[in-house]
């Protein structure tokens, strides 16, 4: 099956938490084989565990990243197509006075020009981007545009 979904960082560290969300485990169950994470997440899931002391809990979070999440999910990069859909939006944005975070521009524009939807539990971040399709998976029956 191709890829439907991109997930954003926060839906992957919901499924590596100590008590994980249910519903987020539940949708990945369901379609985690339609899933991939752009490069620009896979950043911020080894920095925040590299930056984690050592101890058990970073190796078992090194392990479920390499094991689970490297093995599970393609990671798709920013590309210039990506960073021209971006671009436009910055504009188009800023234009409005209208402030989003750089990396979330990056996300959206991964999601975009791959025809995915972004997954994530901050729908709010995404709002602002023009033709992105978001869903919120960490409530039950939680979608968003």
């Amino acid at each position: 099956m191709s890829l439907q979904y991109l997930l954003d960082t926060n839906v992957v560290s919901a499924a590596m938490a100590k008590e994980p969300n249910p519903e987020v485990l539940r949708r990945l169950d369901l379609h985690g084989h339609a899933c991939g994470i752009a490069s620009l997440v896979w950043h911020e899931l080894v920095f925040g565990v590299g930056r984690l002391p050592p101890s058990r809990r970073r190796e078992a979070l090194e392990a479920f990243l390499e094991d689970v999440v490297r093995k599970s999910f393609p990671v798709l990069d920013y590309d210039e197509r990506a960073a021209a859909w971006h671009a436009g939006e910055r504009v188009r944005l800023e234009a409005a006075g209208t402030v989003v975070r750089f990396v979330d521009g990056q996300i959206a524009a991964i999601a975009h020009t791959s025809s995915l939807t972004l997954v994530t539990a901050n729908v709010r971040d995404f709002r602002p981007f023009s033709g992105l399709v978001v869903e919120d998976w960490s409530k039950k029956g939680r979608a968003a545009r």
